[in-house]
């Protein structure tokens, strides 16, 4: 490995989501510089690391100049940034899509990795149950509760890939909590599975941040270990659309 990909700064949007955070902790134990942005930098816990290694900027993406002024100094960008489902429409994945690759341009950045949802892909799972397929995901998940929602991340996913930086569009299925990476599979969709640990899907985004394995590419990531039961699963996306908390499958992200 050459010493560039075995020290890398790492800018990641969304630091103070779930996802985020597992992005920073893992980059970090790797031995990266993490720039952790968040909107809320005054509740970022930088942990157990040398403050050295984390430098915390507080920016919204919709805001143009400070994510140009984030993304400065930074080898690649993790974008974890997500908002709660909406009946109004929503723009932060596009405007913020739009911002970072500005920002990127500007300083010379050329490797992005982004995380989308399996709920966009455009053909179904193989050998998934009729009842998911056609009910669950693209009725409840995609025109009830996260109509808006998810036809903002295809916009996003478009300018991402009609970019001209080296891209990865990470798409992970329904979204749960675990301590740490487990089994998981990454490749290209659709893969097999409903469901994907945060944590799996930090390791995925570190992964390929730090190295060149999808390059253009979009890929799914989906645990293997022990998911939540389907059952409850819907419970908590439905719970978290009505409270304003959740989005990729009911599960916030940034």
């Amino acid at each position: 490995m050459d010493e560039r990909l075995a020290s890398m700064r790492l800018v990641v949007f969304g630091s103070s989501g779930p996802t985020g955070r597992h992005v920073d902790q893992q980059a970090l134990d790797a031995g990266h510089q993490v720039t952790a942005v968040t909107r809320r930098p005054e509740h970022f816990p930088v942990g157990d690391h040398d403050g050295e290694a984390v430098r915390v900027v507080g920016a919204d993406v919709a805001d143009a100049e400070a994510v140009t002024d984030a993304v400065e100094g930074g080898d690649a960008v993790i974008s974890t940034y997500g908002v709660p489902y909406s009946r109004r429409r929503v723009t932060v994945y596009s405007t913020g899509a739009r911002h970072i690759l500005a920002a990127m341009s500007r300083h010379g950045v050329d490797r992005l990795v982004c995380v989308s949802s399996t709920t966009v892909a455009d053909r179904p799972v193989p050998g998934e149950t009729w009842a998911w397929r056609r009910v669950v995901e693209p009725l409840l998940l995609r025109r009830v509760l996260g109509r808006t929602l998810y036809d903002d991340m295809e916009r996003m996913e478009r300018l991402v890939r009609d970019s001209p930086v080296r891209w990865t569009i990470v798409r992970p299925a329904g979204l749960y909590d675990a301590d740490g990476p487990g089994e998981f599979e990454v490749g290209p969709p659709r893969l097999q599975g409903r469901f994907t640990s945060r944590a799996d899907l930090a390791r995925t985004l570190v992964t390929e941040a730090t190295g060149d394995e999808h390059p253009r590419a979009t890929v799914d990531v989906v645990s293997r270990g022990t998911p939540p039961s389907p059952l409850n699963f819907l419970r908590e996306v439905t719970k978290i659309g009505r409270q304003g908390g959740g989005s990729q499958g009911g599960s916030r992200l940034g």
